[in-house]
């Protein structure tokens, strides 16, 4: 019996009779077709159609263009990963798995961003020997934003969604994505949850399943939920910040070297390459217009351009962990939010990183405290116009990305920029809000 043969029987075993195919696009959007459990066969080996015209997809379903990307010609094929495979806890009778997408002759799609994190990950094996592991920290929130009971990260909120929140983690749990904390966060009726760290594309295809479990979960229960930046205006926002960790030949390099807080020579070279790269990778990890609502100083949200020592201000945040806890030592990237496409963060984070790496490139001096009270401390982009120009200028990026990738998510960029660009600050919100 082949894998896929393997697979069919397992899904028929959990009554499962139908698969969801997802890919997320340029405006983070988590887009999908179906197929019956009884032609995986077919579509493991032909594909699903799709229209490359979902690369230039805003957020409100509207359409622009790039130099190589839009109108109605052309077609790809979605083909299922069925190494990722997953029975869904919380939608009896379905199954889930992410797609790359190809050419209609199986040639590689240079605009699949699935594709292109996994491209950066071989790269990094290639040139550095290196593995990483990634994991999202997803927050969410639940109702309307101004009902909720008791005070920020308080017990009263636990109580308040006891059985939402105990099948959450009993859904994740089910699915194989190990949770490994949840919590009431600071705004009213928000939570986070993380889950245990994967290989870069594995931990973006966590993303995307986490959140379609916890809006799965959140649909049995009746609770309108939303992960979009800022859901309410006042609120802080929801954050989708990204940890990384380096490895080679089983050994942690974020700890055990003569680098800054024990650092290895690779790992500052790699965060110091990020470092640089982060008023560019904005673009993509904070690419709404509404994200610049959440990202604001003195918010723990990592509006400086800096970095620091279990610095939560700090947009690029260092944790040493616990010293008989080898993975702990780790990363932290606090600027992105539940916008973002997950894909096109890990792979551009991994390429600022291996582009640290080829140049020998060290950290500037950490950050202590609150960057806002510090003269002389630089804000990332404030807008998205100011990150999008960052990206495009960025060399780094470009050659990792392509032009066929880039051109669709600038356009884009610039699209929902204009967009939006009329709306006072609470239209911008409730533009965004159920999208996400």
């Amino acid at each position: 019996m082949d894998h896929t043969q393997q697979a069919m029987a397992r899904l028929a075993s959990s009554g499962v009779g139908g698969i969801a195919l997802t890919w997320v696009d340029n405006a983070g959007i988590t887009r999908v077709k179906t197929v019956p459990t009884a032609r995986l066969k077919e579509v493991v080996h032909n594909g699903v159609g799709m229209s490359p015209v979902f690369d230039v997809y805003l957020v409100d379903d509207s359409m622009t263009e790039s130099p190589h990307t839009g109108g109605p010609d052309g077609d790809l094929r979605l083909v299922p990963d069925l190494d990722r495979l997953t029975v869904l806890a919380g939608q009896p009778g379905w199954a889930w798995a992410p797609v790359d997408r190809y050419q209609a002759s199986r040639a590689p799609y240079p605009g699949c961003q699935r594709g292109f994190a996994g491209r950066q990950v071989a790269r990094a094996a290639e040139e550095f020997e290196l593995d990483l592991l990634m994991g999202f920290e997803t927050e969410w929130v639940v109702g309307d934003g101004t009902t909720g009971r008791g005070p920020a990260y308080g017990m009263a909120r636990l109580v308040e969604h006891s059985d939402y929140l105990r099948e959450v983690l009993a859904a994740l749990d089910a699915q194989g994505m190990a949770p490994l904390q949840l919590h009431p966060e600071y705004a009213v009726g928000q939570f986070e949850v993380s889950v245990a760290p994967a290989s870069p594309v594995a931990a973006a295809d966590q993303a995307v399943l986490v959140r379609e479990t916890i809006r799965a979960v959140s649909a049995r229960h009746r609770l309108p939920v939303s992960f979009a930046p800022v859901p309410h205006l006042g609120g802080l926002g929801n954050g989708r910040h990204l940890h990384l960790s380096l490895w080679r030949d089983g050994k942690n390099l974020c700890r055990g070297g003569d680098g800054p807080f024990g650092m290895t020579a690779d790992c500052e070279a790699f965060l110091a390459g990020v470092h640089r790269e982060l008023p560019a990778l904005l673009a993509l990890g904070a690419p709404s217009p509404a994200s610049y609502l959440r990202l604001r100083p003195s918010q723990w949200a990592g509006a400086y351009h800096c970095w620091g020592l279990e610095n939560r201000e700090a947009a690029l945040r260092f944790v040493t962990g616990s010293p008989d806890d080898l993975g702990g030592a780790n990363a932290e990237v606090k600027c992105f939010d539940g916008a973002a496409n997950p894909y096109l963060v890990v792979g551009a984070v991994l390429a600022a990183g291996l582009a640290g790496l080829r140049e020998g490139l060290t950290l500037p001096v950490p950050v202590t405290g609150d960057p806002a009270h510090q003269p002389g401390q630089r804000r990332l982009p404030e807008a998205l116009p100011e990150a999008v120009r960052r990206l495009a200028e960025s060399a780094v990026l470009r050659e990792a990305m392509g032009e066929e990738l880039l051109g669709a998510v600038l356009a884009v960029r610039q699209a929902e920029s204009d967009l939006f660009t009329a709306l006072a600050p609470e239209e911008l919100v409730g533009a965004i809000r159920d999208r996400y």
